[in-house]
């Protein structure tokens, strides 16, 4: 009777472990990894369901077929409609279930594996220079960026006019999620300019005889259109200007006017009368003040010059003979003799050009 007990039992574990083999393997064997021979980089703009995902890892030489992730996904339950998008660089060799799990989303929303990207603009004039440049790093499209910035909505939260927003931005060096959105880069450039605005900046702002943070940036980027490549002249050119808000006296600034015309006088070295007489209210040469907004997107560091000008009484500036740096007066006559000076070897260098 025993033995046929134990008989029976051999036979019901015997098709136990059949039933189970595949998992019993599975448990024994290396667990299998990604086919990829160097780093993939996979970028999804939008949500992937699990097709997608797998039909991409095939398309990108990640995985021979979606068997495995598949499977793996199925066995531990993980919700295939919860995949991340975002930007995921995969190692070679990486295990199947890290690379599942990788995509799937933490308690912030974001790919447990997904990595930031840099994002940079620099030498922009324009909100729509800045959107361009940015839509080149992250998944928003530099029409929806242009809206939502320009957007009453977003004007009115952060308390600026359509001219004044060009203030809202600094170019730096940034990292953030390729799947940012319009509204969330705005929100994050919101955050850096309040960490920028200390309180020991608007004490600054105030010493000089502006009200606000975009009035500075105003100034700022009339002095970096003027002078671009030699930083020690900045504070000297932003006292220029502030000198001249405070007497009441015409910022007269070439690069306000050049900015009314768009980009029609780039290239031109030779700005005349006629180009100055253009009505448009960023033309100091016309109006009375600080134009409406900035001319440009200035770095901090000329913002930085503003809120630190030098100890100078200048009104007036030249550019130098040579065409690198320039001349300062504080009275018309020497002004004018810094001009004369200069336009002899503007035409000299026009002529032999």
């Amino acid at each position: 009777m025993g033995k046929k007990i134990g008989v029976a039992l051999i036979i019901i574990i015997g098709i136990v472990g059949y039933l189970n083999k595949d998992r019993i393997l599975r448990y024994f064997q290396v667990e299998s990894r990604t086919i990829n021979s160097v780093e993939a980089k996979i970028l999804f703009t939008s949500q992937p369901a699990l097709s997608e995902l797998i039909e991409k890892l095939v398309n990108e030489g990640v995985i021979e077929n979606g068997d495995e992730v598949r499977s793996y996904s199925i066995e531990n339950n993980i919700d295939t409609t919860d995949f991340a998008a975002g930007k995921f660089i995969i190692l070679s060799g990486t295990k199947i279930s890290d690379l599942v799990i990788g995509f799937t989303k933490n308690e912030e929303g974001q790919g447990k594996a997904e990595v930031k990207v840099n994002v940079v603009f620099n030498r922009c004039k324009t909100v729509e220079d800045v959107a361009s440049s940015i839509s080149k790093c992250i998944a928003a499209d530099s029409v929806s960026l242009v809206e939502t910035i320009q957007s009453q909505e977003i004007l009115t939260k952060y308390g600026f006019t359509i001219e004044q927003i060009p203030a809202l931005f600094l170019p730096e060096d940034y990292q953030m999620y390729f799947d940012t959105d319009a509204k969330a880069f705005v929100a994050f450039m919101a955050e850096r300019f309040k960490e920028f605005w200390t309180a020991d900046r608007y004490a600054k702002l105030k010493s000089v005889g502006l009200k606000s943070p975009s009035e500075a940036v105003t100034i700022a980027s009339i002095v970096y259109s003027e002078q671009s490549r030699m930083s020690e002249e900045w504070p000297i050119i932003a006292k220029l200007y502030l000198n001249r808000v405070k007497q009441g006296i015409r910022l007269q600034s070439d690069p306000t006017f050049k900015f009314c015309w768009g980009d029609k006088l780039d290239g031109v070295e030779r700005l005349l009368n006629k180009h100055k007489k253009i009505d448009c209210p960023y033309n100091t040469y016309l109006y009375d003040g600080l134009p409406p907004g900035p001319i440009c997107i200035p770095p901090a560091k000329v913002i930085d010059a503003v809120l630190n000008p030098s100890d100078d009484n200048y009104i007036f500036m030249c550019g130098k003979p040579g065409g690198v740096g320039h001349n300062f007066a504080v009275t018309n006559a020497q002004h004018e003799r810094n001009v004369a000076e200069y336009r002899i070897w503007l035409k000299e260098y026009l002529k032999n050009k």
